[in-house]
């Protein structure tokens, strides 16, 4: 499949949405997820929960018109761009909405852009208007909105600051202006609804397509299918909303169930989140294994009240055993972990309350076929590992002006992911790391993640990262950034039982050859663990 310019529906049967139930009429647009619920009598109900205030399903489809009503008056066309930089408040979702009800494709931008990224972000979007939080304002500059379509920034959570280099609005003024009513764009479900951008760990970020089934097909596959989930549901999510596990936490999936979303739009410290669990007692709690992490090691972790939350989400790297262990034996409940894309918008690989294994991803996800690959193209064998490749309807169509990246990962309609996964016995599934991970030590082919999460389990461990290593002779070798738990001393008596741990667990050679104790790991504006700046900080001090 190439890059299509998707200003027209983009052709796409369903064969894999029948598997699921999964009907919607060729007219449709993804506002639906959140209009519903007036139709369904839920216009009093809270939608949104946040310290920045709360909003309910009237007042935000009232803004979501008005939002969709100011973006057509400033002459904006399908499928016009509007790039949003917001924080996780209830401003979020209508603006959102309310562009895709107006025929608009919102673009999502992590909040931890630079003004560099933010320019690269404006021109490949095109996008004539950004939507941006008052804070992250000093970002728009002359020289980031040079090269762009820039005609007009609408500024929200504060006033317009002086300077800005293009027209400005009040977000306040500039929605009270317009109509609290918009009939929603007569758009197909195959048309373009929103993007997101992929995190660049090589070269630019691309910029990721999705289409206006995909958000209905998300909640119907995983939300319904593994989370159960209800109206009665409030789900909370602290990865925000430009990542598109946190989109569908904390936007599709509650809004899709008549349920609630709680918002926190700073970061995500684990005194912040302990408090917004004890406010706003959520029933559904999504996280990364670096935010467990954090929470599990932070004082109030033996007080905290999490008593409301009848489920709790992991996704995106591999929970440690005693991670896992520890979260059981203090609230009683699993965390129950999973697996997804931005490319496929949300988690296709999941266990289940009622069945899961520690350490695996689960099965694929109902809607969701998978496929393990050997270097040959073969399907491997239950206990072998092969690159995994994915198909569902929720898949992105294209990167945006990305051909050869398209070719390069959208196959048919299968997603060539480059991740590595062994299948056990079972039908689970075990990440082994990606595809181009594979690195040669004495001879021998490792792969580092193995190390990893084997390290992981180790008592002195708090958290991780292996990575393969040039030394100055050109050749490779293993090297763990470990980050000790607070009675471990970072010596050399430390290090040598960490390598014996692993030597006794693995086979002998695969240990790390190189520790490094931090005080903590970088992190991505996603959550995970930042091997780029690990390898660049390496680099610097080789």
């Amino acid at each position: 499949m190439t890059a299509s310019p998707l200003d027209d529906p983009v052709p796409r049967d369903l064969p894999i949405a029948r598997d699921v139930g999964f009907e919607l009429p060729e007219r449709y647009n993804a506002s639906e997820i959140l209009f519903a619920n007036l139709e369904a009598g839920r216009g009093g109900r809270t939608a949104v929960r946040s310290p920045a205030g709360d909003a309910s399903y009237a007042e935000l489809c009232a803004d979501a018109c008005r939002a969709g009503n100011a973006l057509r008056a400033m002459g904006l066309e399908p499928p016009g761009r509007v790039l949003m930089l917001l924080h996780d408040t209830a401003v979020y979702p209508a603006a959102i909405f309310g562009a895709i009800r107006a025929g608009l494709v919102p673009v999502l931008i992590n909040t931890q852009s630079n003004a560099d990224l933010l320019g690269y972000y404006l021109a490949d979007s095109a996008a004539e208007v950004a939507i941006v939080e008052h804070d992250l304002c000093p970002l728009i500059t002359a020289e980031t909105a040079a090269g762009s379509k820039l005609k007009t920034v609408v500024v929200a959570g504060g006033p317009v600051p002086d300077g800005l280099p293009v027209a400005a609005a009040a977000w306040p003024e500039w929605i009270a202006a317009a109509p609290a009513e918009l009939e929603a764009a007569p758009t197909g479900r195959d048309d373009m609804a929103f993007w997101m951008y992929s995190s660049g760990s090589t070269g630019r970020p691309k910029g990721i397509v999705h289409l206006q089934h995909d958000m209905a097909y998300t909640h119907r596959s995983y939300a319904r299918e593994i989370l159960e989930i209800g109206e009665s549901d409030v789900c909370f999510s602290p990865p925000k909303l430009f990542f598109a596990y946190g989109f569908g936490n904390a936007l599709t999936f509650p809004f899709a169930a008549g349920g609630g979303a709680v918002l926190y739009p700073g970061r995500p410290e684990p005194e912040a989140v302990f408090d917004c669990v004890e406010r706003y007692r959520p029933t559904i709690f999504f996280g990364l294994p670096t935010l467990y992490n954090a929470l599990a090691n932070h004082p109030r972790f033996a007080t905290a009240d999490m008593a409301s939350v009848r489920l709790f989400v992991s996704a995106a790297e591999t929970l440690s055993a005693e991670l896992f262990t520890a979260w059981h034996e203090r609230f009683g409940r699993d965390i129950v972990e999973g697996l997804g894309s931005t490319e496929m918008l949300h988690i296709y690989l999941s266990n289940r309350p009622e069945a899961k294994k520690l350490g695996s991803v689960g099965k694929p996800v109902r809607g969701y076929e998978v496929r393990l690959l050997d270097p040959d193209g073969r399907e491997v064998r239950p206990g072998e590992a092969g690159v995994l490749w994915v198909r569902g309807d929720s898949s992105a169509p294209c990167y945006w002006n990305k051909p050869e990246k398209t070719a390069e990962t959208m196959r048919d309609d299968w997603i060539y992911t480059g991740d590595r996964f062994l299948l056990d016995e079972d039908g689970f599934l075990f990440f082994r790391g990606r595809a181009d991970d594979l690195i040669k030590v004495s001879g021998q082919w490792v792969y580092p993640l193995e190390i990893e999460v084997c390290l992981a389990d180790h008592p002195a461990v708090r958290e991780c990262a292996v990575l393969g290593v040039e030394l100055p002779d050109r050749r490779m070798t293993t090297k763990a950034f470990v980050v000790l738990e607070g009675t471990a001393a970072p010596d050399e008596a430390t290090a040598r039982a960490l390598q014996d741990f692993v030597k006794e667990r693995l086979l002998p050679y695969k240990y790390p050859r190189l520790i490094e104790y931090l005080e903590a790991l970088p992190k991505t504006g996603t959550g995970k663990i930042d091997r780029q700046k690990l390898l660049a900080r390496d680099a610097e001090e080789a």
